[in-house]
């Protein structure tokens, strides 16, 4: 080439590492190639399923900042499956409720093992770059997320992973595929580091709490081998050491003067068990405000550090009370539940309405039954379809006596939605036996502790009241852990309040029916919980839980008998697939004139080589009048059966008679009376009505023959005529 230039040829340093599921399928993790300048950039593959995960954290915190502000954020390119995005814009926008939850579920995971005083920016991208339905991302992207971070030098304290854990049959599988998951009885995400569990969510189907615990250590041994890989490859890559930074300042002398001399004053506030949670929390700052009082107008004492430090005094006074004394901030003792209050049928216009009151946490949940119209489309890069189940939850600010603009739903409350959601699906009619769209909405009026939990109480309660024959009440509990690695001491706590859920090393949360659980989310904040402390937590969950239940069934224990007066009626009926054609119509002429004069709603539509015919009405005449449409147009012709006809036209040898809608025989001159006609005039007058029978049906053309004569008395012959004269 000209001035002797020679061609430069770009490498990568690209490093693989590969790990095996229990039943061999492969999960490869390779570095080096893709997104560079990120901190850590990895992409996960498994099947044709590819994930790029990257994690990048500024080099220094922002003034002012005291906590880790981490971003997560998990997102479906669409052309991963080959498909373009629905909607005007046809680009990926802003994450759906789908993509958050999976962003939850990462988040969680990752946010407990930063540095407490780590407080540098850091975000977390995932995207699924490759979609295959036999290996669901979502059980994949805190694998992704936190090789990102083990091969960046942004300081964890991970490797963590995650796996799906579901029951097939019997049988355990770990990231099962899209098939199997939905046969499965209990279908589980679990997060852990080598040493322990940090997360779990999922839904079951009425399963006990040991079934429950078997598929917790199930997904624990795959994720020990998904952890080491990362291990392995952080060592070869140079990151075991991370960054130094200093992102606090901290005063000792301070701190240990602090704990001198406030720590008893708040230890006997937190001692006087004051239940409200407004009061309790003005009691505890009168101990602050009355420390800032004595210092002088030109003190050095920097009041930042001492509001950070006077938090972890009353933390840590609140958190011994219990491990001392076995007393909680209301009073309460570690198992005891707050006193509860429902109601339902409150508001007189909703399908189904319920006001559940569990201390200071409060709900008040509708039900609103809607048709096949109603149903929630879907357009997802992994999923698409319709949903005809929806759970929405709403946290407004001043259920917490606050002030903040009423926008839309943040992560929170999707998650909180989803879990209720979960809680209570099971207990659902199967799909083919309700032809409702059912939406759930729970307003939380007042908030301390567990509101999404209150969320699944009174959403049993409305469904219930709403006369949707759901298979019983379903409760749910939260609860709570407090520890000292020190001592070995702990208390779980059940019910949690607010500030229990703060200052605690646990949030655990089940729902389920009398039978079993039906959904679980976990999320710990401390190392080293055994099976057993968490068998045992779950089996005080239980028993607050079924006590709750037995509270709920004081106020109603079973649907009700009929849905209320102005609830839209439902039916379902199938047809032979053949016969969806008759019903909508050349055109849907049919069916238009079906909706035009009886007033119901009719949606049709093909399900497994069937026709399933859902009617909606206003009232139950509105119902009957349609469904008589629809089941004569779907009736088969039965020989003998006598109908009810009337004449389309006449001819010379007959008339056809249409005696079943859509459906035409012939009535021969010879069938209409027994006596013998010589011609066709003015016997019978097209559009009249007539009784006839269906006599024959032709086997090779499936032509009519109908016959009127059989039904009229038979005159007597002449021989006999004459007998009787």
């Amino acid at each position: 080439m000209p001035g002797g230039f020679n061609p430069f040829f770009m490498t990568f340093n690209v490093i693989s590492k590969s790990c095996k599921l229990p039943d061999g399928r492969e999960i490869t993790i390779e570095t080096g190639k893709l997104a560079r300048q990120a901190d850590g950039s990895v992409v996960l593959r498994m099947g044709n399923t590819m994930l790029l995960a990257t994690a990048v954290a500024r080099e220094d915190a922002n003034e002012g900042v005291d906590f880790m502000p981490l971003s997560v954020d998990y997102q479906e390119k669409f052309a991963s499956t080959g498909k373009i995005p629905g909607g005007f814009l046809k680009r990926e926008s802003r994450l759906s409720d789908y993509e958050i939850l999976i962003s939850r579920l990462v988040d969680r995971a990752l946010r407990p093992l930063f540095p407490g005083d780590f407080h540098a920016e850091t975000q977390v991208n995932i995207f699924l770059i490759s979609g295959d339905a036999n290996a669901l991302p979502d059980s994949l992207a805190a694998f992704a997320a936190s090789a990102a971070l083990s091969v960046s030098d942004i300081p964890w304290g991970g490797p963590i992973s995650e796996v799906r854990v579901a029951r097939v049959d019997g049988k355990f599988i770990v990231n099962p595929t899209l098939a199997d998951k939905e046969r499965a009885d209990i279908d589980l995400i679990v997060a852990a580091s080598i040493e322990n569990i940090l997360m779990v969510e999922g839904e079951m189907k009425e399963v006990s709490e040991d079934e429950m615990l078997e598929a917790l250590k199930i997904a624990h041994e795959a994720i020990k081998v998904q952890c080491q890989l990362q291990l392995d490859m952080a060592k070869e890559m140079g990151k075991t050491v991370k960054r130094t930074y200093s992102h606090e300042v901290n005063d000792e002398n301070l701190r240990e003067e602090l704990s001198n001399l406030l720590y008893p004053k708040v230890y006997a506030v937190a001692k006087q068990q004051i239940k409200n949670k407004k009061e309790r929390g003005k009691a505890f700052k009168q101990v602050l405000e009355d420390y800032l009082a004595t210092l002088p107008e030109d003190t050095t004492v920097n009041k930042d550090l001492v509001k950070r430090y006077y938090h972890d005094i009353e933390k840590k006074a609140a958190r011994d009370l219990v491990l001392n004394e076995g007393i909680r901030l209301d009073g309460r003792n570690t198992k005891e539940i707050r006193p509860i209050l429902s109601e339902v049928d409150i508001l007189p216009s909703a399908h189904g309405s319920a006001l559940f009151t569990r201390g200071e946490t409060q709900s008040l949940t509708t039900v609103t039954l809607g048709t096949k119209l109603d149903e929630q489309m879907i357009d997802g890069a992994m999923f698409e379809g319709s949903n005809k189940f929806i759970l929405h939850y709403n946290f407004p600010g001043f259920s917490t006596g606050e002030v903040k603009p009423n926008r839309g739903p943040g992560r929170r409350e999707v998650g909180h939605g989803n879990l209720a959601l979960r809680g209570l699906k099971y207990v659902l009619p199967a799909d083919e036996q309700n032809p409702y769209t059912v939406r759930v909405v729970s307003d939380i009026l007042e908030s301390n502790g567990s509101s999404s939990m209150a969320t699944v109480c009174a959403g049993a309660l409305a469904l219930m009241d709403s006369g949707l024959p759901v298979k019983g009440p379903v409760s749910g509990i939260a609860m709570g852990m407090i520890s000292d690695s020190k001592t070995g001491k702990y208390a779980i706590l059940s019910d949690i309040l607010g500030d229990e859920d703060h200052l605690g090393d646990m949030d655990f949360k089940t729902t389920g029916t009398e039978n079993g659980l039906t959904a679980c989310q976990m999320d710990l904040k401390v190392d080293g919980l055994t099976y057993e402390v968490l068998r045992e937590a779950l089996l005080q969950a239980k028993e607050g839980r079924l006590h709750i239940l037995n509270e709920m069934k004081k106020t109603l224990s079973a649907s009700k008998a009929d849905l209320k007066p102005h609830t839209p009626r439902a039916e379902t009926v199938i047809i032979e697939k053949e016969m969806i054609g008759a019903v909508i119509g050349p055109g849907g002429k049919v069916v238009q004139d079906i909706q035009n004069t009886t007033g119901a709603t009719v949606v049709i539509e093909e399900v497994n080589n069937k026709g399933v015919v859902n009617v909606f009405a206003t009232n139950k005449d509105v119902m009957d009048a349609a469904l008589r449409r629809i089941r004569a147009i779907v009736a088969v012709p039965e020989i003998g059966q006598v109908y009810d006809g009337k004449v389309k036209s006449i001819m010379p040898f007959g008339a056809f008679v249409e005696f079943m809608p859509g459906k035409d025989g012939l009535l021969h001159i010879s069938e209409i009376k027994w006596e013998r006609l010589e011609t066709m005039e003015g016997v019978m007058e097209v559009g009249e009505e007539v009784k006839v029978k269906l006599v024959e049906v032709d086997k090779k053309t499936g032509k009519f023959r109908l016959s009127r004569k059989v039904l009229l008395p038979r005159p007597p012959r002449k021989e006999e005529a004459t007998a009787s004269e």
